[in-house]
């Protein structure tokens, strides 16, 4: 780990690149420096080295993600890779066939089963064994058409990366921290699945791919928010964004309302909660973020 005055400097360095292209302030910067430099510390291999990120909607995981990477590219010479789980959702098509056979919840991305795990799976082995010229196109899912992205809208990496980072809400979750199911826990469960079935659905899906996946990471981070009245602000914040066009810029769903944000909040209310209780136990590094979007480091 480097010290702390040098991570600092690094830090300054990253939001005076960066602040004109995304929204950051500075802890996130030094929790960027500090995970980049824990991740330059694991032992090398010939493979690439993988790193979860998880935390619940809104908390900063992808902002996260993209400055370790500036962190590594600037102050490591480490080239990153960084994916999310998000664009890995099956077509809007294939999850309206799951809402005709299995439950029409599944119409809704976001609890695993609504993944194309073998896409994700398949990403990763060729950015594994890439060669120096070779390209790998990174999926891209645009959220406001609710549907994957054409191919040809697809990023590209060039060459095999020292690091993949997959950041995602539900990384690193598996089946034993779920509970089983007792009853509905928000009104979302009492209209829609008041037997179970959708959730009991998506806990099978876990096993089936996902929990192979977790297995692979060399570290795992994770960042915790106080309440899920933090996560329904951070979505809505989210809104704004994606709605003002810098997911895809077409025309799509129009901004969800603070109603229609605690819905979908509640869609993974249950894996939110599971994964503030395993991570603590499970994380290599755990960040406690609060309402300005200051990070503390809990663990690591």
């Amino acid at each position: 780990m480097v010290d702390d005055t040098r991570s600092a400097n690094r830090a300054a360095q990253l939001v005076e690149a960066l602040s004109g292209e995304m929204p950051l302030n500075l802890s996130a910067a030094e929790a960027a420096c500090d995970v980049a430099a824990r991740i330059a510390a694991l032992p090398r291999s010939a493979s690439s080295v993988f790193v979860g990120i998880n935390g619940a909607q809104g908390s900063g995981k992808s902002t996260l993600t993209r400055l370790v990477a500036e962190a590594l590219a600037r102050f490591h010479g480490l080239r990153a890779a960084g994916m999310s789980l998000d664009d890995f959702y099956l077509t809007r098509a294939e999850r309206l066939r799951l809402a005709r056979e299995v439950h029409p919840l599944c119409a809704t991305r976001g609890v695993p089963g609504t993944h194309d795990v073998e896409l994700m799976r398949a990403t990763i082995a060729r950015l594994c064994g890439a060669q120096a010229s070779e390209t790998t196109p990174i999926p891209a899912f645009d959220k406001l058409a609710d549907d994957r992205a054409p191919p040809a809208d697809w990023p590209v990496f060039t060459g095999r990366p020292g690091v993949i980072m997959l950041e995602g809400w539900c990384v690193g979750v598996r089946r034993g921290d779920l509970p089983p199911y007792e009853g509905p826990i928000n009104e979302l469960e009492r209209a829609e699945d008041p037997d179970g079935v959708w959730y009991r659905w998506s806990i099978e899906a876990l096993g089936r791919g996902y929990e192979d996946l977790w297995d692979g990471f060399d570290l795992l981070v994770s960042i915790e928010v106080p309440d899920l009245e933090t996560v329904i602000d951070s979505r809505l914040r989210q809104e704004d964004t994606l709605a003002a066009g810098s997911n895809g810029g077409g025309a799509g769903r129009p901004r969800m309302d603070r109603a229609a944000v605690i819905r979908f909040v509640q869609h993974y209310e249950r894996y939110t909660r599971a994964l503030w209780a395993a991570m603590p136990g499970r994380a290599d590094m755990l960040y406690r973020r609060d309402r300005d979007y200051g990070f503390t480091l809990i663990k690591g």
